[in-house]
């Protein structure tokens, strides 16, 4: 009985296995059958991608701003590298790298991933063929010839291979620029070497090229001489731009400190975006010709009336907006020319008064205060500066809004203004890409500018800011340093103290020197905005808009319209 007894555990012991065993394979065969398939193909399958040539970034001339070439790299595969020490010991004497860096490097190397380990000239790369386990590949590497000079515009991208667009015009278009790769998967033996093909999906797609607005010869001429003036005065940071007025092209828009587009991984994040678009600011002064537009347009001023300027203070205890007091000096009756020829805060505050806060704030969002401007980098969405609603205004806003404070600017939209003010009071918007191209060089999209279809203000009203109140600010008044022989320039100054948040009040040692132009007068060809932050007060040299910006403008107009004429013929 014993025996037979053993006999039936051992014969259920040995049901149950082979029950087990039958569950397994039927487990294995049925129901993850297309789980270890899929494992199994991952292990034999080798997947290569090759990557497009990115489109490249041209200025209004044709020169090259951003391109992308071939490089040469050597790579290790370590999971076919026997003997890291060797290896790393001939491949030394071929690159110039220590043997210790390159055995680190295979050593610590992702084994789904060969670890590049330098770029290579040609011999180099003959060379490195030749050992067991290391290769040689091409990658596309994005280079930027002009450096600093367009770091702010043209951002930069990612490390290859990937190469996506991190900051400015490249990731704003990297859609565009980037093309599309093309991934080919080839069965592998067991040293991950391809054996035949068993997916080709052909070739990569180049990326579209893009021509911008900005001549990268006026970006030079702007550029050196405000790196002039903010090293001289060692100033906080400082920006300039130069617009075309009648269609909004931006020709030259630097913004300081930049930055060094081979070097993004010891630069401070806050360099990558152009101040030009992105910083706010009291505008002081320079937004007195604007809001004198908005006042004539209303009706509410005339040419050849006057404003009585109170002989240097005006308000005072009980008068609602407090006291007001001119800059300079006192002035008595003056006409709305001369309000703007000697910048007088009185007049300026008794227009603001005509109008009333609702008109004021109106007239000023035609302007496009308050709003952001369309140019095409990533940080001008989030640019609206700062103009509250009327029912948010105090007593002071209706009376200091007129001459700049309590109102955030940015110089894109001042820019932007000027424009509207320099081709005739029409609608315009500022714009940096001109065209879109595809790796033929064919224009896929031309970008026109905005067509006139509304005046902000009359025509005539325009063109008498322009070319006789501003031309007499630079001929008569606060600025005659950006007087030209040749050309009639017009402009207005402005020097704006910064508030300072630890003493709830405006400091009386930080400023921001503006002046904003354009010639000639008669016909503008050009806007220049230049504004410098926080001028060196101490150094005693000045720190108004008219000592410190003006010169500056002068001279990038000058060599600006000298530089256009010459292509004119």
């Amino acid at each position: 009985m014993r025996i037979i007894r053993i006999t039936f555990v051992a014969l259920g012991l040995l049901i149950t296995a082979l029950l087990a065993l039958g569950w397994r394979c039927y487990d294995l065969q049925q129901l993850k059958s297309h789980q270890y398939a899929d494992r199994f193909a991952s292990q034999r399958l080798l997947r290569t991608s090759k990557y497009p040539q990115r489109g490249a970034i041209l200025d209004s001339r044709g020169r090259v701003l951003a391109a992308s070439n071939s490089s040469k790299v050597i790579f290790a595969d370590s999971v076919i590298i026997t003997d890291a020490n060797d290896t790393a010991k001939k491949l030394a004497s071929i690159v110039n790298i220590h043997t210790s860096d390159i055995f680190e490097s295979i050593i610590h190397a992702d084994a789904l991933r060969p670890r590049i380990l330098a770029d290579a000239n040609e011999w180099q790369c003959s060379q490195a063929r030749k050992i067991y386990g290391i290769g040689v590949e091409s990658r596309w590497v994005r280079y930027y010839p002009t450096g600093r000079l367009m770091a702010n515009i043209i951002g930069f991208v990612s490390p290859p291979p990937f190469s996506r667009g991190l900051e400015g015009i490249e990731f704003q278009y990297d859609d565009k620029l980037s093309g599309t790769p093309a991934c080919n998967v080839f069965y592998k033996d067991v040293h991950r070497r391809p054996i035949r093909p068993k997916e080709i999906n052909g070739s990569p797609v180049d990326g579209y090229g893009l021509v911008l607005t900005i001549d990268a010869t006026i970006q030079k001429f702007v550029r050196d001489e405000l790196v002039k003036q903010y090293e001289a005065y060692e100033a906080e940071s400082a920006v300039a731009v130069v617009a075309v007025p009648q269609t909004g092209e931006i020709l030259a828009m630097v913004s300081l400190p930049d930055f060094d587009p081979a070097d993004v991984c010891r630069t401070d994040p806050n360099l990558f975006v152009s101040g030009a678009v992105i910083d706010g600011f009291e505008p002081g002064s320079i937004i007195k010709p604007v809001v004198m537009a908005i006042a004539m347009d209303a009706g509410e001023v005339r040419k050849r009336e006057t404003i009585f300027c109170e002989n240097g203070t005006y308000g005072g205890r009980g008068s609602g907006f407090g006291t007001i007091h001119e800059y300079r000096k006192p002035f008595g009756d003056l006409t709305p020319k001369e309000i703007l020829i000697n910048s007088s805060n009185i007049g300026m505050a008794k227009i603001g008064q005509r109008l009333g806060a609702q008109k004021l704030y109106d007239g000023l969002r035609m302007f496009g205060f308050g709003k952001t401007v369309d140019i095409e980098l990533p940080c001008a969405s989030r640019a609206l500066g700062q103009l509250r609603e009327p029912e948010f205004w105090t007593g002071y806003s209706i009376t200091r809004v007129p001459y700049g404070q309590e109102i955030s600017v940015t110089a894109m939209q001042l820019i932007r203004a000027y424009c509207i003010l320099g081709n005739g009071g029409k609608l315009v918007e500022p714009y940096l890409v001109k065209a879109i191209v595809d790796s033929d060089g064919k224009t896929v999209k031309i970008n026109h500018p905005t067509p006139p279809v509304a005046y902000v203000v009359k025509p005539e009203i325009a063109k008498w800011i322009i070319s006789d109140a501003m031309a007499a600010v630079v001929n008569e008044g606060t600025g005659k340093r950006a007087k030209l022989e040749k050309w009639q320039v017009f402009g207005k100054t402005g020097t704006a103290n910064i508030y300072d948040p630890a003493i709830r009040t405006y400091s009386d040692t930080d400023y921001i020197a503006s002046f904003i132009c354009g010639a000639p007068a008669e016909n503008p060809e050009i806007i220049v905005l230049v504004s410098i932050r926080k001028p060196n007060k101490k150094l005693g040299n000045g720190y108004t808009g008219g000592v410190v910006a003006s010169p500056v403008a002068a001279k990038i107009i000058e060599k600006t319209l000298t530089y256009l004429e010459k292509l004119k013929i």
